[in-house]
C-alpha cells in the first residue's frame, strides 16, 4: 500500500473507479462535552445527559471523504439527462481537489423544478458518488422551526436538530444533507425554520455551529448542502444568495425514453421473475413513457409487469400500463 494510503483511511466508492480518501476530522471538543456533563444535576435532563454520553462514547473524529481522483460520472450523465448542467458544475468542483490535499468543497446547491423531475433522486446519487453519508430533512412535513438546529433542553420534548444528529451519529464529517422542498418552510412556526441555514451555508461561520439542545460547538463546515424546491419565490433572498441555483426541467421525450428503458432493464435484472420478460420493451410502450415524469416511471413499470404476468405474457404492451390519471388523488365529496 502506498504511503498516502497508510496515512489516510481508504474505502470503496462502489460504481466509481476512484477510491475515496478519508482523512479524520475533529468535529467537537471532548473537554467541552465533559464540562457540560459534569454540570448537569444528577437526576435532571436525562436526554441531554444521554446526548453528552453518546458524544463521549463516539468521540469527536469522523471520516472526511473525498475521491482520490476524478470519479467516473458517465452513468449519472446517462441516468440524469436533465441534470447535465448540475453534473458539469459538480465535476468542475471535484477536479479542483482531485490531486491535492485540499478538502472536498461543493458549493451549496438549490435544485428548482416541478414535482417528480428527479431532484431527490439526484441528491441520493450524488451522495453515492462522493462516498459519504446522507441526511434528509423534509420541510413540507415540518412541525417545529428547530428541526435543523435543535431546541433548548428547557423545552418539553426538546431534542437535537438534524444537523447535529447527522454529524454526531454518523461516520462522516462531510455528509450530504438534503433540505427537501425548502420552499414549503413557511412562516407559521414560532421559530424561523430556515434561521440556522444563514450561518450553516457560510463556510466560515459553520465551523462553530451550536445546536440549541446540546449547546456544544460542532464543526459543520464540511457538510454538503442540497436543497430542492418547486418555486424560488418562497425562499428568502439571503438563502438564495448562498447557493448555486439550478433550474431543472422535465426530461424531453427522447431523454424520458432513455430513462424508462434503463429502469426497465434495472427492474428486470433485479428480480428473478424479470428474466421471464423480453430483453427490451416495445417502441410503442416507450412512447407512453415519453410523457411521464421520472418519479412515475418505476410505479408504471411495476404495474405493467404485473398486468402482463396476469395475462400470461412475456411482453409488456401499452394496455398493461396504468392510465395517465392513475395514482392521482380524486376529490371526495357528495354526489349531487
Amino acid at each position: 500500500m502506498s504511503q498516502r494510503c497508510t496515512d489516510l483511511v481508504c474505502a470503496d466508492l462502489g460504481r466509481s473507479s476512484a477510491i475515496p480518501i478519508a482523512r479524520m476530522r475533529h468535529l467537537y471538543r471532548l473537554d467541552e462535552v465533559e464540562r457540560r456533563l459534569t454540570r448537569l444535576a444528577p437526576k435532571d435532563h436525562e436526554q441531554l445527559r444521554s446526548t453528552y454520553e453518546r458524544m463521549l462514547e463516539k468521540g469527536p473524529e469522523r471520516f472526511q471523504v473525498k475521491p482520490s481522483g476524478l470519479p467516473v460520472m458517465d452513468h449519472l450523465y446517462d441516468e440524469l439527462p436533465n441534470f447535465h448542467p448540475v453534473l458539469d458544475d459538480v465535476r468542475r468542483q471535484l477536479a479542483l481537489c482531485e490531486d491535492s490535499g485540499d478538502a472536498l468543497e461543493i458549493t451549496p446547491m438549490l435544485l428548482l423544478g416541478p414535482p417528480g423531475v428527479g431532484k431527490t433522486h439526484f441528491a441520493r446519487e450524488l451522495s453515492h458518488l462522493l462516498g459519504t453519508g446522507m441526511g434528509f430533512v423534509s420541510m413540507s412535513s415540518l412541525t417545529a422551526g428547530w428541526v435543523l438546529s435543535g431546541a433548548s433542553s428547557q423545552w418539553k420534548g426538546a431534542r437535537p436538530g438534524k444537523v447535529f444528529e447527522t454529524l454526531v451519529d454518523g461516520a462522516y464529517a462531510n455528509p450530504l444533507i438534503v433540505v427537501d422542498e425548502i420552499d414549503k418552510a413557511g412562516g407559521e412556526h414560532a421559530y424561523d425554520p430556515l434561521g440556522s441555514l444563514y450561518s450553516l451555508l457560510e463556510h466560515d461561520t459553520a465551523h462553530s455551529f451550536t445546536d440549541e439542545f446540546a449547546e456544544v460547538a460542532i464543526d459543520a463546515s464540511q457538510v454538503i448542502w442540497v436543497a430542492t424546491a418547486n418555486d424560488e419565490r418562497a425562499i428568502p433572498e439571503p438563502i438564495l444568495n448562498r447557493m448555486n441555483v439550478y433550474e431543472v426541467p422535465m426530461p424531453d421525450a427522447d431523454a424520458a425514453r432513455r430513462i424508462a428503458l434503463r429502469l426497465y432493464a434495472g427492474i428486470r435484472a433485479a428480480h428473478e421473475w424479470g428474466r421471464r420478460f423480453d430483453d427490451t420493451p416495445t417502441e410503442a410502450v416507450l412512447e407512453r413513457f415519453a410523457e411521464m415524469a421520472p418519479r412515475e416511471m418505476r410505479r408504471a413499470w411495476m404495474t405493467a409487469f404485473g398486468n402482463a404476468k396476469l395475462a400470461r405474457r412475456t411482453t409488456v404492451v401499452q394496455a398493461d400500463l396504468p392510465d395517465s390519471g392513475a395514482g392521482k388523488r380524486t376529490p371526495i365529496g357528495f354526489v349531487h
